[in-house]
């Protein structure tokens, strides 16, 4: 049997999803084309809630793709990546900046989560995995509170300001 090298690549991301408890789409943002239309990525969507939503674990192969996975109280996060991609390295680079981000946190600024996620994955390449440069890099300040204490979750939390 002969086995197929693939070239190393640094588009590992396919897309970055945020659902609702319900499955519903609250954030979605696709690098490729592997769902060309919008009926195809939400019936991709709605599959792969199905299959997580009731389990403990983090990652799944599901249609051929690597689907790293997280949930909070409220919110389903999940990075897409190809089968072959090292999924330790999507769960810790992508989707340890989203974690602990409340529903109506991420609803009332929606604006600083397209910053955030464009400042971690950019075209499908992940650039950032550190929260605080994601902090920094989206210029987002707290009240009274200093870029090094700031996390994710207060940044989606305040207002955006631009210095």
């Amino acid at each position: 049997m002969d086995t197929v090298m693939l070239e190393p690549s640094l588009y590992t991301v396919k897309a970055v999803l945020i659902l609702d408890n319900d499955g519903e789409r609250l954030y979605a943002k696709y690098y490729d084309d592997t769902y060309p239309s919008v009926k195809e990525q939400k019936a991709f969507e709605k599959n792969i809630f199905s299959k997580t939503h009731r389990t403990d674990s983090e990652i799944a192969l599901l249609e051929g793709l690597t689907v790293v996975y997280k949930s909070n109280i409220d919110l389903f996060f999940y990075v897409v990546g190809s089968s072959h991609e090292n999924e330790v390295i999507i769960l810790e680079a992508v989707l340890n900046c989203l974690k602990n981000v409340e529903r109506r946190a991420l609803l009332e600024n929606m604006e600083g989560l397209f910053l955030a996620v464009d400042e971690i994955v950019d075209g499908g390449v992940i650039l950032e995995s550190d929260p605080q440069q994601v902090v920094h890099r989206v210029a987002l300040r707290g009240e009274d509170v200093p870029y090094s204490e700031q996390t994710v979750t207060q940044v989606m939390k305040t207002k955006l300001k631009w210095s």
